[in-house]
């Protein structure tokens, strides 16, 4: 519960001190941190509103990092940690040890992912899911006798994680260069060049794309290209429709592994089980984490054909040095069967789709009633609209003025949580909430969106 700030307000105050002394947040300014203290504390959630320490309550309009999909609160998922926790917390997956948990998500997820990607290799998260799935693939080039084969292609604008190879593939420079870790290994190609990728090596970006790095490099050099079916961090940027068979068909000529970043776009958000099959692409590898367990306990995946294990039983006898202290952790893999079963029973994945009807036609009135908004998109619940000072000219506000960023603190003091995209003059405003909202939630949503849209537009004339 939340704290009656009027009896305890010495407890918010230590609450407060402690978090600025002790507390290094991630991916938040330190100098705003130590001279303000955190943004916000939350105490507790219900459905798809969080409460803070002084009682206020938000629509979650982003499920926290885009993982909270089934909404807080949910006494179910909580008590399949409880059962298990009270079982048989812990159990090490190394030396081919197992446990029920993990035997039993790894054959749940055989029969929910596409084609023949049908076995898991479990991690802790989404971060270690791409720097798990590019060791793999590298070592499987090793065992090959291919061991040239080092390079990952990703494109512009994804974000794939923060560790090494991973913040490597991310597209961001903001990510890229915050260490001086990165590796030349990863080579980032121009996203959304369908013809190029096709072949069309008299267009301008020829280059820039995934089929001009290959041919600079040289295919013998490219161990795999990884892409997200829809970019989640870089601004919700959906692909032209042919473009990811393009990649996969590349991949194909080329004999170039395919890697789907489903972090974000898996278990429900696009309104499809999965990102690629608003496609209809089966990719090599899928890696995920995030809506697995709708983020109540940490866990992540690589999701493999059958067919590529089979292969590395077959071209080595060693062990593969490669895991987590917490790889087939069974009290996030019975959370995760869980969460499974409540998306199956509760028919979540259809609701998502009737909820992406109502995002569109209330963006759409946004655009009616505000001239500054614009390219609104939306696939499932993952969607987005740009603040910009002329939709007809395509004409950016200065960075100075942070469009998106003063959309979305107004939103915040009005009772909505969402999320701002600013890279490289972007103005994108995120709206991605858990898959449980309904057409009340998003209503609400719609209507705070307006209220902050008037009053920036107040600040612009």
């Amino acid at each position: 519960m939340a704290i009656n700030v009027k009896n305890n307000q010495n407890l918010v105050d230590q609450l407060i001190e402690w978090d600025q002394k002790h507390f290094l947040h991630p991916t938040s300014s330190v100098r705003a941190h130590q001279q303000n203290g955190p943004e916000h504390i939350f105490m507790e959630g219900n459905g798809v509103r969080v409460k803070d320490i002084y009682g206020n309550e938000y629509i979650d309009g982003l499920s926290a990092l885009w993982n909270v999909n089934l909404g807080y609160g949910r006494t179910d998922l909580g008590e399949a940690a409880k059962k298990q926790m009270e079982t048989l917390p812990f159990s090490s997956s190394f030396n081919n040890y197992s446990n029920e948990q993990a035997i039993k998500l790894a054959h749940k997820i055989s029969k929910l992912a596409p084609g023949d990607l049908n076995v898991s290799f479990f991690t802790s998260g989404g971060s270690e899911s791409n720097e798990s799935v590019f060791k793999i693939i590298r070592h499987y080039w090793k065992l090959k006798g291919q061991e040239k084969r080092t390079k990952i292609i990703s494109l512009g604008r994804a974000y794939h994680g923060v560790t090494m190879g991973a913040s490597s593939a991310t597209g961001m420079d903001t990510f890229r260069t915050f260490s001086t870790a990165h590796s030349p290994d990863f080579i980032q190609a121009m996203p959304y060049l369908t013809d190029c990728e096709k072949g069309k090596k008299n267009d301008l970006n020829f280059e820039h794309s995934i089929r001009g790095i290959i041919e600079r490099e040289g295919e013998d050099k490219i161990a795999a290209v990884i892409l997200e079916p829809i970019q989640g961090a870089g601004g919700v940027n959906v692909p032209p429709g042919g473009y990811l068979q393009a990649v996969r068909d590349l991949c194909n000529e080329y004999g170039i592994f395919m890697i789907a970043d489903e972090v974000i776009c898996g278990f429900g958000r696009t309104g499809k089980m999965f990102g690629v099959e608003n496609w209809n692409v089966v990719p090599d590898f899928m890696t995920v984490a995030k809506g697995i367990t709708s983020g109540y306990i940490p866990l992540g995946a690589v999701i493999m054909k059958d067919s590529f294990r089979d292969e590395l039983a077959s071209l080595t006898d060693n062990i593969l040095f490669h895991g987590f202290t917490y790889s087939g952790h069974p009290t996030s893999c019975a959370v995760a069967l869980k969460t499974l079963e409540v998306l199956e029973n509760e028919n979540i994945i259809s609701h998502v789709k009737d909820m992406e009807a109502v995002v569109l036609e209330r963006f759409e009135t946004l655009k009616n009633r505000h001239f500054n908004v614009t390219n609104d998109r939306c696939v499932g619940l993952l969607g987005a609209f740009d603040v910009l000072k002329d939709p007809s000219s395509n004409t950016r506000f200065a960075p100075e003025q942070n469009a998106a960023m003063v959309v979305a603190r107004g939103c915040n003091k009005r009772g909505l949580i969402v999320r701002p995209v600013m890279y490289k003059g972007a103005n994108s405003v995120v709206f991605a909430p858990p898959l449980v909202a309904n057409k009340s939630d998003i209503n609400e949503a719609m209507n705070i969106f307006s209220e902050a849209l008037k009053e920036f537009e107040k600040k612009v004339k």
